[in-house]
């Protein structure tokens, strides 16, 4: 039993609002909204974009920054939530047998979009390519929310291709935390700094987690862990979250990453309903707490990523613009059908009960809806002010994200032609 309407309303109404409010605003005062996106917070700060001053690094802390960098931390960290669950618990949904035809899927959905965008690139020309090619992984990105919401639309709320849509999408989330962390550093790496993260999130495990469990084996009523649940409460793994920020930053990977590392280190239930369980609202241990305490503000923080990403001139529409919405229309529904239908059939990894292969393409369409993790990808692929044809290549790439939404309308279509059957 899944309530999605509630969550997807107030993801979805506050991030659109934000994208179309920044629309709105660039093309009407392109300037301002410049100004307002690039307002100088803190000058020569211990966090912000990183220059060079007389020979010393230098950081200066934008609204940009506060936005892309550290407060798009707490939304990665939810969906880090999502996918360390499906992974480590014994149920969880990546594990075995049932989610290796996801899986499979998931890889093809990644690999038909790079081929697409990379391959129209090469064919456009060398100077294309090279002003084009880092922004491969654009169109590799699924918006879980809004995926899951029009798929339970083309497919009803109890077609088994809905779950297969989720698990995609949460897979598609690990690897685009992956892609992010390795292939898009904010600056030169300085890989000792992540002893500063992984040293964080592991004392507080071993202090916070491990250490009061080991100590009340055998005892029925759990006093250590109670009394430091009760005295201590998330501070401790927020304290190690700021450290592990500041370790991802000063690393050179991408400081909205930096909370990753303490996720797994946070006591968690031993079962998950998922992301949008009704159930999951009645999961009390401290890591769906901290979750529960953070939808809100992170539902806000969207709004302002939509405002300070989306603001694109409709002057930019260019190449990147169709190569985006190539890689995500054709790539990514061509990729699922077809790796989907290697792991069903000639691999014999099957599909779940009452869901057909043709139903693959449908969910490839409905997961083509980038949107979100499509515009923080772009917005770190392309640095401001790259060009091609008078074009800024980084604006362009943030026009097709957005008009990804068109996925939406190609989904009905198709699940119209391939007849899918409503199952309520």
């Amino acid at each position: 039993m899944y309530r999605v309407w509630n969550f997807v309303t107030a993801y979805s109404l506050l991030l659109i609002g934000g994208a179309v409010t920044a629309l709105i605003w660039v093309n009407l005062h392109p300037n301002s909204y410049h100004d307002f996106v690039e307002y100088v917070l803190i000058d020569d700060f211990f966090i912000g974009h990183a220059h060079e001053v007389g020979g010393h690094v230098s950081r200066t802390l934008t609204v940009h920054y506060l936005v892309n960098d550290l407060l798009m931390a707490f939304f990665f960290a939810i969906a880090a939530k999502e996918v360390w669950e499906a992974i480590i618990l014994r149920n969880g949904s990546l594990r075995g047998r049932k989610a290796a035809t996801p899986l499979f899927a998931t890889l093809g959905g990644m690999l038909g979009p790079i081929a697409v965008y990379l391959g129209l690139a090469a064919i456009l020309g060398s100077s294309t390519f090279d002003a084009v090619h880092r922004g491969w992984a654009i169109p590799t990105a699924t918006d879980i929310a809004f995926s899951y919401l029009v798929g339970r639309i083309v497919f009803g709320a109890g077609h088994p291709a809905v779950r297969f849509l989720l698990l995609l999408a949460i897979a598609d989330d690990a690897a685009g935390l992956i892609i992010l962390a390795i292939f898009y550093p904010s600056g030169d790496l300085q890989p000792l700094w992540l002893l500063l993260s992984v040293g964080a999130a592991l004392a507080t495990f071993l202090l916070f987690n491990w250490l009061p469990r080991r100590m009340d084996r055998g005892r029925q009523m759990r006093p250590c862990s109670s009394w430091v649940r009760r005295y201590l409460g998330f501070w401790p793994y927020a304290l190690a979250g700021a450290a592990s920020w500041f370790g991802f930053q000063e690393a050179g990977l991408h400081p909205a990453l930096g909370l990753l590392p303490v996720v797994p280190a946070i006591p968690h239930a031993d079962r998950a309903f998922g992301i949008f369980s009704e159930a999951e609202q009645y999961l009390t241990d401290l890591l769906n707490h901290i979750e529960h305490n953070l939808k809100v503000p992170v539902e806000i923080v969207l709004f302002f990523f939509g405002l300070c990403n989306a603001g694109v001139e409709f002057s930019s529409i260019g190449v990147p613009t169709w190569l985006v919405l190539a890689g995500l229309l054709i790539g990514k529904p061509g990729g699922v059908l077809l790796f989907g239908w290697l792991a069903a059939r000639p691999l014999r990894l099957g599909l779940p009960q009452g869901m057909r292969t043709a139903d693959l393409l449908v969910v490839g369409c409905v997961a083509a809806i980038g949107f979100t993790v499509s515009l923080f990808i772009a917005s770190v692929a392309f640095n401001s002010g790259v060009t091609l044809d008078g074009i800024d290549v980084q604006e362009a790439a943030k026009m097709g994200a957005l008009f990804s939404f068109v996925a939406a309308l190609i989904a009905f279509g198709a699940g119209k032609l391939m007849r899918v059957r409503k199952q309520s």
